[in-house]
């Protein structure tokens, strides 16, 4: 993965406390999400059989790692059953471009949703300081979702964190299972810890005169709402790149209103 720390990053400490040994927890997190219209399309949203995209906003908490959430490294998010997902017939950009050029490498076509947003905790030498990124998610080949997350200060960071699409049992159906790469922005530092991602999915376009979508609502809404879920990984306070903790939240997205 592509990691890069600004020049007078790279010149700070590199010391920071050591975390073995040190009791772990899990995090808490939260998750909210609907359906909303899709820029341009028309009758899109939240509504029964339309098409859609998805807003998705997840918060952690924590103080297991150096006073904030450990590092998150994967996100399992499980949409509702019924919901239909169609990944054939859209442009794609390739995880490698994403990491080689940044989103200037892909075209607007394969852009699978707008940009969104994670904020959370990076190391500056031996403070830790707020950082706001953005998220842009593309289709790449094989139906896989890319975000390609993008900051600049106080530290300069470009990932790829990359998704594949399964599909889970009841109440349950399409399901994202994305890596999330660790951010060190000092060499030897603590890695980034992540506490805020507001992102959203959701694309079309025109094949003769239909619209084809990428996600479409159910045609039924449950009594309570669209069930969602979302299981996060998080790095062992000791040893980040290894799983230490998961964490799981649901929500029920309302029914449409008719």
């Amino acid at each position: 993965m592509m990691r890069r720390a600004s020049t007078c990053m790279a010149l700070c400490g590199l010391a920071l406390m050591g975390l073995t040994g040190v009791a772990s927890a899990a995090p808490a997190i939260t998750l909210k999400g609907e359906a909303v219209p899709i820029p341009g399309v028309p009758n899109s949203g939240n509504k029964l059989g339309a098409p859609a995209a998805l807003t998705t906003i997840f918060t952690i908490s924590g103080t297991e790692y150096g006073g904030f959430p450990a590092p998150l490294i994967g996100v399992k998010f499980y949409g509702p059953a019924n919901a239909k997902l169609v990944t054939q017939g859209f442009a794609t950009c390739s995880p490698a471009a994403l990491e080689q050029s940044g989103a200037s490498a892909c075209s607007k076509k394969s852009e699978a949703g707008p940009k969104g947003s994670a904020s959370g905790v990076v190391s500056f030498g031996t403070e830790r300081v707020h950082e706001t990124v953005s998220v842009q998610p593309f289709f790449s080949p094989g139906g896989v979702l890319s975000f390609f997350v993008d900051g600049t200060t106080p530290v300069s960071i470009e990932i790829v964190s990359k998704g594949k699409i399964v599909t889970s049992a009841p109440p349950y159906g399409p399901t994202v299972l994305a890596e999330v790469p660790l951010v060190e922005s000092v060499p030897g530092a603590l890695d980034a810890s992540t506490e805020h991602i507001d992102v959203t999915v959701g694309a079309a376009y025109k094949k003769g005169k239909k619209t084809v979508s990428y996600i479409t609502v159910p045609k039924k809404c449950p009594k309570g709402g669209f069930p969602l879920k979302a299981v996060m990984e998080f790095g062992s306070v000791a040893n980040p790149h290894v799983l230490g903790e998961t964490a799981e939240a649901t929500y029920k997205a309302p029914c449409p209103k008719k």
